[in-house]
């Protein structure tokens, strides 16, 4: 844990969404912000499950991490047991955990990733799950701070950065993505001031992206989806930096629904739109975005809001989470091994051999 705590304080962020402490997990309830900082315990595997499917952790690097975290549970529990095949039991906890969020890769990568570092291990199994769980933690946020860098350097000079979600240190393990980049920017001395779209229903750009970024001090502006288009023809917005759940090998990118929407407008208006995720988010055994599964969420998140009905009783609803923004809409993909740019199949496959 000491050298988690020394590259958070080399990343610089304020903001961590999750803790290891003393043989438990702890997960920042994203829930309750901006009013209120609750830690979660997870004790269980079924916590970890409950955490990630009710959206106390979400954005695909922190899913990945706390699955990880998942599995260690998932494997005291079973000695606990006297499970007599442990290596059974932890397999079939790991299928169970996958199914939590399906459209977020991570979550996937990070559970075979820490089965394959069971299969290897030798001697203690618990302290080689933890300090596997610990390697992509710290892996996560080294990742982040290398594509802040590099795509940092991409950013104008002065101008506003237009992003959508959260893909924030929230929603990794305590940097960010398109934040990172955001942060990597201003870190090379560059006026960038950041727009964030509130991003309907669950409202992660006004609850979590404007408030870890007031922690942090950087300039942050908030404003409804449908402003976005009207901001970047008025010349407000000079560049757009979104994360992503799941990039297919041709470079087809799931992420927050309305995703899709701003690529649009950016490539209307002549504005570079930046996709930034990790190496693990690239996900080369699905061909393209119309293979990747969208998750579609109950319909109680439109029809209310904060608890209060909104809509007619018996509305129907469509409510997916996440779109598909095609690859020809993106400028470029950023990640720890690099800029990727069309093509992206080669480009992709390239980053996932290095």
């Amino acid at each position: 844990m000491k050298k988690i705590i020394r590259v958070l304080n080399e990343a610089g962020s304020k903001v961590c969404p999750m803790r290891w402490e003393d043989g438990e997990f702890y997960l920042l309830d994203q829930r309750r912000l901006p009013f209120e900082e609750t830690w979660l315990p997870c004790r269980s595997m079924v916590d970890v499950f409950n955490a990630i499917g009710d959206m106390v952790v979400r954005g695909a690097p922190a899913i990945g991490i706390t699955a990880a975290f998942g599995m260690v549970l998932s494997l005291r529990e079973g000695l606990k047991k006297d499970k007599k095949d442990i290596f059974a039991y932890v397999h079939s906890k790991g299928k169970e955990l996958k199914e939590a969020r399906p459209t977020a890769v991570n979550l996937r990568w990070a559970v075979d990733r820490m089965l394959n570092a069971l299969s290897d291990a030798k001697g203690d199994l618990v302290k080689a799950a933890e300090d596997e769980a610990l390697s992509i933690w710290e892996e996560d946020v080294r990742a982040n701070i290398e594509m802040g860098r590099l795509g940092g350097e991409l950013l104008p000079d002065s101008g506003g950065l237009l992003t959508h979600c959260n893909a924030g240190a929230l929603a990794t393990g305590g940097y960010g993505t398109a934040l990172g980049v955001a942060r990597g920017g201003i870190k090379l001395g560059k006026d960038l001031t950041v727009f964030a779209d509130e991003t309907r229903p669950w409202l992660q750009g006004a609850r979590l992206t404007v408030w870890e970024l007031m922690e942090d001090g950087i300039p942050v502006v908030l404003n409804v989806d449908n402003a976005s288009g009207f901001l970047m023809r008025t010349g407000r917005i000079s560049a757009v930096v979104v994360g992503a759940d799941r990039i297919a090998a041709n470079g087809d990118v799931a992420n927050k629904i309305g995703t899709y929407n701003v690529a649009v407008l950016a490539r209307d208006n002549g504005i570079p739109f930046y996709v930034a995720a990790p190496v693990s988010t690239l996900d080369p055994l699905t061909h393209t975005g119309d293979d990747i599964p969208i998750e579609e969420r109950a319909s109680e998140e439109i029809t209310t809001f904060s608890g209060i009905q909104t809509a007619p009783e018996h509305t129907v609803v469509v409510n997916p989470v996440f779109d598909i923004t095609p690859w020809e809409y993106i400028t470029a993909i950023i990640t720890e091994k690099g800029v990727l740019r069309p093509p992206y199949e080669s480009s992709i496959a390239k980053a996932l051999s290095a």
